[in-house]
């Protein structure tokens, strides 16, 4: 089951479509912050996490990634910066998806956006907001990587898209809540961001704790394919024994490299 754990939590918020979270502390950008594109450049030598700011409303993306999409995820690099002497539950299991194409589906659009209402309503433009269908999103990849016969279903709060509860076979759930985000459009055909998750893991046997971040740069080929590169890394939540051994360190990087073909 620690495998299949692991599984979901290494791969549930790919492409950012997945993603979830109620905001329980705030984050802002220092002055000398590092980009995300630079961030992405110093891959996988990451000392700590990203600089962030609060994640408040959905995640927007550019209006060319509206539409549903084929995808095919392959785990093409996976890294533990603190071995040997910490290596996360399920590591080396995760080892079987390298250089394995998971096929699955996603969607976007502004049709599935909720408007903000009161004060913030004023803020907003006219213009349609692009987010992903996150339910839709989050139980396709759930699928695709545990099996229908393991998922049962997948919830987003409607007052709330940053969090997002995905209900497993055996009175399993899996609680994930974005606390903060960044993108950056360094041109109009390349989108990037960044989202922090804390998840919760909750069966009858444990309870499982940690924080994750996934940081994606897509970049637009042409009208129907866009290509992403991934990459997925693991925190130690404060309650886990080794956390001051990890020094708010990632003890687990995964990159993927992805594949989006618009669906007819």
């Amino acid at each position: 089951m620690r495998n299949q754990i692991k599984s979901l939590t290494l791969n549930y918020y790919l492409l950012r479509i997945i993603l979830i979270g109620l905001i329980t502390f705030s984050w802002c950008l220092p002055a000398m912050a590092t980009s995300i594109s630079d961030r992405l450049k110093q891959f996988p030598q990451w000392q700590g996490k990203p600089d962030v700011q609060r994640a408040t409303g959905d995640l927007e993306y550019p209006q060319w990634m509206a539409g549903t999409w084929n995808v095919e995820s392959t785990l093409v690099e996976q890294i533990a910066p603190l071995a040997p002497n910490l290596v996360t539950p399920g590591f080396s299991s995760n080892a079987k998806y390298l250089d394995q194409a998971i096929a699955f589906e996603v969607r976007f659009g502004s049709q599935y956006y909720s408007s903000p209402t009161g004060i913030l309503a004023k803020w907003r433009s006219s213009e349609p907001k692009v987010v992903a269908d996150r339910a839709f999103n989050g139980e396709r990849i759930a699928i695709a990587y545990l099996g229908a016969d393991q998922v049962a279903k997948v919830k987003v709060d409607p007052q709330n898209p940053n969090l997002q509860i995905t209900l497993l076979r055996g009175e399993r759930q899996l609680i994930s809540k974005i606390t903060g985000r960044a993108t950056e459009k360094p041109h109009p055909q390349q989108f990037i961001t960044t989202e922090v998750t804390q998840q919760f893991f909750k069966s009858p046997e444990r309870i499982y704790l940690n924080e994750v971040e996934t940081t994606a740069n897509y970049e637009l080929l042409n009208s129907d394919k866009i290509t992403a590169q991934q990459i997925t890394a693991i925190y130690l939540s404060p309650q886990d024994p080794d956390y001051f051994k990890a020094e708010n360190r990632p003890v687990a990087l995964y990159r993927y490299h992805l594949d989006l073909t618009k669906a007819n």
